[in-house]
């Protein structure tokens, strides 16, 4: 397990303590979270995805904090950013931010 991998179960058991209506499950093969059955957050190994508005997503790839979410070649995905956070409270900070954004 990666020391990313090991922040975001960290940061994942937090959020789920603290929302106990949000839920974990497998995106893209790998771990993930959500909220009102929708996935917000999901760590393939050495990065952590986020789902965030597409002006914000923006910003940190013009920023340089992020590189935009393709999947599939050609298949961007816009509310998706791939981030390598430095520590883990950026991690959380993240997965807050993106929980917040699909919680609505």
């Amino acid at each position: 397990m990666t020391v990313l991998a090991e922040w975001f179960a960290r940061a994942a058991g937090v959020l789920l303590a603290e929302h106990p209506e949000d839920g974990s499950g497998r995106m893209l093969s790998s771990p993930g979270l959500r909220t009102g059955g929708r996935f917000y957050a999901f760590c393939p190994g050495d990065d952590v995805i986020v789902k965030l508005p597409q002006g914000r997503v923006q910003q940190l790839v013009a920023d340089g904090g992020g590189t935009p979410c393709s999947p599939r070649a050609g298949r961007p995905m816009r509310e998706w950013v791939q981030l390598r956070p430095s520590d883990q409270q950026t991690l959380a900070a993240y997965l807050g931010e993106a929980r917040a954004f699909v919680a609505g």
